[in-house]
């Protein structure tokens, strides 16, 4: 069992926090700025709408308003302003410096630059003598007077203030409501979550592999298939191991049994006077043998228990070279038996021990089902090793099961074997992204392929990938 250390919590405040309340609060910040960059513009707007409808007016009045009208008389015309808080004035010859006690406001230069003819008009925001503000124009006449005219802010700031207090009013009760809606949304969006959630720590506590309920088509449907996919392969795998463990229990009793019987044969015999020297040796032959089977018996084993990815050493491989060890080695084990073998140059990248392993084994079976001066055709071209014997072939019936684990045919169960050496011959094939197949040969044999994914040429300075 592969054990993962705890993931270390994130450090940001806000990772935290729960998925909702993040939703809440990443939702009330959006629909907040929304309403403020909402709020300011509307302002500004009404701002610049109200400034320049009060600079429109003021220079209307100061366009129709005549010398004649204003200058030389210190009455306002009432019918040409019309409106209370408008201040008007006119300058001839006079500086406006030397009137300036007269004007609620202190005049500055653009004024002055008026009044000298060095601009034809000015406009500007001034600050008065008690604080108020004032939109002041000053217009020069072709006739050489300098028309005044100041229309106090008040009334517009005024109802500036109160915009500002009514957005800000409804500002707030919006982001209010957008928090209380982004929290019902992320209570109701994440309640499949928190479904899925306690189904997961249900199997996490129980171990049960049932299949979680789907139920939509969204994302989080999605995720509970992803995790039934999941629940399904574990529980293959579970299925895997104890059917392994339970047919490796059955093959190790024969021997064990066989072993115990015959080391209690010994220990009986020694104690009478022992036994004839012929059948001493068969019988410590046999146990030997016993200890063999269950030798190579545990060595499969432990081939197929690795379902991890290769640990041992890759490199570059020659497998004609590999071929021609393993047939070496099986021509010993059954020397009754002639070996038919053409190979083409053929290199993969992968593990030297595994694939030979793979290769004898094939070899084995071939040679184990061949009659005494049988022939094994071996056949090696464009990456596909081809074996074919001259026994009695494979059924029909046990074409889909010759690679499973402990598998054995009915005519197989009286010959040696553990049923695990084609299983082993194709966790190696398809651990180095090959394949193995059964079949029959033309000659009614048997006839088992495997091709392995390399090149003719060698690989040149291979190394593994870091």
């Amino acid at each position: 069992m592969t054990i993962f250390p705890p993931v270390p919590p994130d450090g940001r405040w806000h990772y935290r926090r729960s998925l909702a309340s993040r939703v809440t609060l990443l939702t009330t910040i959006a629909v907040g700025l929304t309403v403020a960059f909402v709020a300011a513009g509307a302002y500004l707007t009404v701002r610049m709408q109200e400034q320049a409808t009060l600079d429109n007016s003021l220079l209307d009045r100061a366009h129709s308003v005549s010398a004649d009208q204003v200058c030389g008389t210190d009455a306002m015309p009432t019918g040409l302003l019309e409106a209370a808080d408008v201040w008007v004035a006119c300058f001839q010859d006079t500086p406006l410096g030397v009137a300036s006690g007269k004007v609620p406001f202190r005049l500055g230069d653009p004024e002055q630059a008026v009044w000298a003819g060095e601009r034809p008009q000015s406009m500007r925001t001034i600050v008065g003598t008690d604080g108020t503000h004032w939109r002041v124009v000053a217009l020069h006449h072709p006739s050489g007077e300098t028309i005044i005219l100041a229309q106090s802010l008040q009334s517009q700031q005024t109802v500036l203030r109160k915009l500002g207090i009514v957005m800000l009013f409804f500002g707030l009760a919006g982001v209010i409501a957008a928090g209380m809606a982004g929290w019902a949304v992320a209570r109701n969006g994440l309640r499949p979550v928190r479904r899925l959630t306690s189904s997961v720590e249900h199997i996490a506590r129980t171990e049960d592999l049932r299949p979680l309920p789907v139920e939509g088509d969204d994302e989080v449907a999605r995720l509970a298939s992803a995790f039934n996919q999941m629940l399904a392969a574990l529980a293959a795998s579970r299925d895997r191991q104890r059917q392994l463990v339970a047919d490796a229990g059955h093959e190790l009793r024969t021997p064990l049994t066989s072993l115990r019987t015959n080391l209690d044969l010994l220990t009986q015999a020694d104690s009478t006077g022992g036994l004839p020297t012929e059948a001493r040796d068969e019988l410590l032959g046999d146990v030997r043998a016993q200890i063999e089977e269950m030798t190579t018996l545990i060595g499969d084993l432990m081939e197929l228990s690795r379902d991890e990815p290769l640990t041992h050493v890759v490199e570059a491989v020659d497998v004609t070279e590999l071929v021609e060890r393993a047939i070496a080695r099986v021509r010993r084990r059954a020397p009754a038996v002639v070996f038919d073998v053409a190979t083409e140059p053929w290199y993969v990248v992968g593990e030297s021990a595994g694939l030979e392993r793979a290769v004898t084994n094939l070899l084995d079976n071939a040679a184990k089902w061949s009659p005494p001066g049988g022939m094994v055709t071996v056949r090696l071209a464009e990456g596909t090793l081809t074996v074919d014997d001259e026994g009695p072939g494979i059924a029909e019936a046990d074409l889909p099961h010759v690679f499973d684990r402990f598998y054995r045919s009915e005519e197989s169960r009286s010959m040696p074997g553990s049923g695990l050496g084609l299983s082993i011959v194709r966790q190696v094939a398809e651990r180095h992204s090959g394949t193995v197949t059964a079949g029959s040969s033309p000659d009614g044999g048997a006839r088992l392929t495997m091709w392995l994914p390399g090149s003719h040429a060698p690989v040149p300075d291979w190394t593994p990938a870091s």
